[in-house]
């Protein structure tokens, strides 16, 4: 890319002759109904009407900004050549964001109840371990109450065994008796334990198993659901004083959203050209670039009803840029080489919708619709509107899109 700082003691005698012989650094000329209009500018000026700040002022006529030798300087306006290149080929397809399977948690209860608080709702975001919901369940009363009445049964048991083994050792009761009583004791054993797995199945751990024996009343029937992961809620389908119960569809979705996945659809003639690890830009529609990354895993099966395949890539979204259906496009690099005229990705800006480069002229710039192919390392191939070795602003070009419209909104229209 040949690079022309915009020196304007250089540039300024060479834009004066292409004014006076109605040409423009492009290489272009005016048509016989522009010139009287050009012709009429140049007068204006040697004539001295208007003031010397009304010559400074960038304006616009049609779509063309005429700026002075020293806005542009101060604005920051370079120019360069549109070169030919080696750009890396790439293919686009389209992709759509979806939630990292692993980081959706989908709650259901574990035990019947009435849901008697609700800690969160759509849109929270929640910690692991977050309480959700609270259930009062006469259920969880229930089970809690064999569990503490098994408790009890083994300690008894335990005591009475402790004690037979003490009249035994001293003589004063027979051998039968221990083994009685250690029957006895295992019994109570096994009959805590199960009541104690019942509680584990359901979700209540031992920070709540230590402290039953002493909570307050009411205690026993209350039951929390609970985040498994950090992330937010996106659906709640329960309400106060709601009955639930086991097998009840999700009350609470919990997604992680600072990582999702960008799932391309892939052709099967495009099969062949993917492997792992190429690199990926997910843009929008308009070419705007959303994130980037690598494929992760093409999936090795061909939906039937699409008759495409995937290729999968994880995306960091700590920003939370990327929505789950949102949908793009992915631009995939092939490693595959071309050559054609190309220009800085940031010469490009829309210009009402039309993707156009800032072209110099002999009062200022204009845009130059073109047709832009492949990114990559910064630059853009031009597949028709432009040549190669033809001058066109290369930094600067938002400033243009800028005064552009800013004159048309000004005028009271828009071109």
């Amino acid at each position: 890319m040949t690079r022309i700082m915009l020196n304007w003691a250089i540039v300024a005698p060479a834009l004066f002759l292409l004014t006076a012989c109605g040409g423009d650094p492009s290489g272009s000329k005016n048509s016989p109904d522009e010139a009287p209009a050009h012709q009429d500018r140049h007068d204006h000026g040697k004539g001295g009407h208007g003031s010397a700040q009304d010559r400074a002022e960038p304006h616009e006529s049609g779509d063309h900004v005429e700026l002075s030798l020293d806005d542009a300087t101060t604005a920051g306006i370079v120019l360069g050549k549109a070169s030919s290149g080696r750009i890396v080929q790439s293919i686009r397809l389209p992709a759509e964001i979806r939630f990292d399977a692993d980081r959706v948690a989908r709650i259901s209860p574990n035990v019947e109840g009435v849901v008697s608080r609700l800690y969160a709702g759509e849109g929270d975001a929640v910690k692991a371990g977050a309480a959700l919901a609270m259930l009062t369940s006469r259920e969880l009363a229930g089970l809690k109450a064999d569990y503490l009445s098994a408790q009890t049964a083994e300690k008894l048991a335990a005591a009475e065994l402790q004690r037979e083994e003490r009249l035994f050792a001293q003589s004063i009761t027979a051998e039968a008796d221990v083994q009685s009583a250690r029957a006895a004791h295992d019994a109570a054993n096994a009959r805590r334990e199960a009541a104690e797995n019942r509680l584990h199945a359901i979700g209540i751990g031992h920070e709540v198993l230590d402290e039953l024996d002493t909570a307050a009343d009411g205690v026993l029937a209350q039951a929390y659901m609970t985040s498994p992961i950090d992330g937010r809620v996106i659906r709640r389908s329960v309400s106060l004083g709601e009955t639930v119960g086991i097998g009840n569809d999700p009350i609470f979705v919990i997604v992680d959203d600072s990582v999702v996945w960008a799932d391309i659809a892939v052709y099967k003639e495009d099969l062949d050209r993917l492997d792992v690890g190429l690199p990926v830009a997910i843009r929008q529609e308009r070419g705007s670039l959303l994130a980037d990354g690598t494929i992760a895993v093409i999936l090795p099966v061909i939906d039937e009803a699409s008759r495409t395949a995937t290729a999968r890539v994880v995306v960091d979204n700590s920003s939370g840029r990327l929505k789950p259906g949102q949908f793009a496009t992915a631009h995939i690099e092939t490693g595959e080489m071309i050559r054609s005229v190309q220009v800085p990705s940031d010469a490009i800006v829309d210009i009402e919708g039309q993707r156009s480069v800032f072209v110099p002229t002999d009062e200022g710039f204009e845009p130059r619709p073109v047709e832009p192919g492949e990114r990559s390392n910064g630059f853009t191939q031009i597949l028709s509107g432009l040549a190669d070795g033809e001058v066109i602003v290369i930094e600067g070009a938002f400033t243009l899109k800028a005064q552009l419209e800013k004159d048309a909104f000004g005028d009271g229209h828009a071109h």
